[in-house]
C-alpha cells in the first residue's frame, strides 16, 4: 500500500519548484492533493496533470489561508496532511533593504506559515492526528550576503516549527521543516544566475551537485508519513553535505 493512501494532503506554492514536486510524490503515494499557489494558470495545470485539485491562494492573506483549508476539507476530506512551501526569495544588499520588500518577505515566508498551522491545528486536534511539514532553508543557518530578509525569515519559520511541534504534541499533531540546500529549481536558477556565485556554491557541496526536486520530495514524504510518527519539532536539512563543510573542497 502507498503510505498517503486515503490521506489528504494540501500544498501550497505547488505550481512550480519543490512545491510541485511534493505534491506529484504525494499524489503518486496515494494522497488526495490540493495544490495552491498564487500562479491561477500555472496551479491550475499542474492539478490537471496530476488529476487533482488546485485552488488560487495569496498564502500572505490570511483570511485566503482559512479558505484554503476549508475547500481542501469540503471538497478532500480533513486534512491531514500540510505542506507550508510557499515562498519567495530576493537579493538586495543589506542597506538597500526597504521596509516593503522586508515585509513581504516575511508574510509570505513566515506569516503564511502560521497562517496555515492555524488553519489545520483544530481540526487536526480534533482528529488527535497529522502532519505539518513547514519549508525552511539552510538559509536559517549560513548566511549569504543580500539575503538578510530571506535569512530571517527562514530562522524563524525553524523556530515557529519547533514552538508549534511543543504546543501540538499533546494532541497528537507532528510538526517538522524541511530544510533545503541549493535545489535545480526556477528560484534557484534565479538565485543563483551569476555563473561566479554558482561555481562558489557547488564546491562547498561535498554530494558536488544540486538537489533534484523529487530528493526533497523524498523527504517531505517521510516527515508527512507513518514512518515519521516519532519526529517533531525537527528541521531535516537535505542539502547535500553543505552544512557541514566549513571549508572550499
Amino acid at each position: 500500500m502507498n503510505v498517503l493512501t486515503n490521506k489528504v494532503a494540501v500544498v501550497t506554492g505547488a505550481a512550480r519548484g519543490l512545491g510541485l514536486a511534493i505534491a506529484q510524490r504525494f499524489a503518486a503515494e496515494g494522497a488526495r492533493v490540493l495544490l495552491a499557489d498564487l500562479d491561477a494558470d500555472a496551479v491550475d495545470r499542474a492539478a490537471r496533470t496530476l488529476g487533482q485539485h488546485a485552488q488560487v491562494v495569496d498564502v500572505s492573506d490570511r483570511a485566503q489561508v482559512v479558505a484554503m483549508v476549508e475547500t481542501a476539507t469540503r471538497t478532500l476530506g480533513p486534512v491531514d496532511v500540510l505542506v507550508n512551501n510557499a515562498g519567495v526569495y530576493r537579493n538586495t544588499p543589506l542597506l538597500d533593504l526597504g521596509e516593503a520588500e522586508f515585509d513581504r518577505l516575511l508574510a509570505v515566508n513566515l506569516k503564511a506559515t502560521l497562517f496555515g498551522i492555524q488553519a489545520v491545528a483544530p481540526g487536526m486536534i480534533r482528529r488527535r492526528s497529522g502532519s505539518i511539514v513547514n519549508v525552511a532553508s539552510i538559509a536559517a543557518v549560513l548566511g549569504a550576503p543580500g539575503a538578510a530578509a530571506y535569512c530571517a525569515s527562514k530562522a524563524a519559520v525553524v523556530q515557529l516549527t519547533n514552538v508549534a511541534a511543543i504546543e501540538l504534541a499533546p494532541h497528537g499533531v507532528r510538526v517538522n521543516a524541511l530544510g533545503p540546500g541549493t535545489f535545480a529549481t526556477e528560484m534557484a536558477q534565479d538565485a543563483y544566475a551569476d555563473e561566479t556565485l554558482r561555481s562558489r556554491i557547488l564546491p562547498r557541496t561535498p554530494l558536488g551537485r544540486l538537489g533534484r526536486p523529487e530528493e526533497a520530495a523524498g523527504v517531505a514524504l517521510f516527515l508527512a508519513s507513518d514512518d515519521a510518527s516519532y519526529v517533531t519539532g525537527q528541521t531535516l536539512y537535505a542539502d547535500g553535505g553543505r552544512m557541514g563543510l566549513n571549508l572550499m573542497m
